[in-house]
């Protein structure tokens, strides 16, 4: 995916960072565990009606490590596990209405980031994209994700957790 990544880089420039590029985009996303790597944050997403990671589109931002923490759960102290990115990914995202807007199939050029954050502290939704914010039983995840499609995603990725 990296290659088919970079070919898309060379071929669409900087129109990747944004949503001008109809077909393909950039985005961030943030898997976050607890200290103890027994739980991970979500967010339920009203168009896809799951629970899901967090993170977004890059929307013209270059740093990507600033787009996966765009925080959407109201944690604002979370700390990075590893260095860099942890995966990237090409994801298929089909057609759906937002905000009352059709928009068509496109793909997600994602970049993934590890982070830790405090499972005690005081959560927030961010009531334009998310219904509910919680912590999510790693174990238990395969329950609660209704995009079952992503759960290898998240998978590899809560398994890198305990590597980095």
């Amino acid at each position: 995916e990296k290659a088919e990544i970079l070919t898309l880089i060379d071929r669409e420039g900087e129109r990747l960072l944004t949503r001008d590029c109809a077909y393909a985009h950039v985005t961030a996303s943030s898997v976050i565990v607890n200290r103890a790597r027994t739980k991970t944050l979500m967010a339920f997403h009203k168009i896809y009606q799951s629970w899901a990671w967090t993170g977004g589109h890059a929307d013209g931002e270059t740093d990507l490590l600033h787009v996966a923490m765009r925080e959407e759960t109201g944690i604002e102290r979370l700390r990075q596990i590893g260095n860099g990115a942890a995966s990237l990914e090409i994801l298929p995202v089909w057609a759906h209405v937002k905000r009352g807007k059709a928009v068509g199939s496109h793909l997600h050029l994602n970049v993934s980031y590890l982070f830790e954050a405090d499972d005690s502290l005081p959560l927030r939704v961010a009531a334009d994209e998310n219904s509910a914010v919680g912590w999510i039983a790693i174990d238990r995840l395969a329950e609660s994700v209704r995009e079952k499609d992503m759960l290898p995603t998240y998978e590899k990725l809560l398994n890198r957790t305990n590597v980095c």
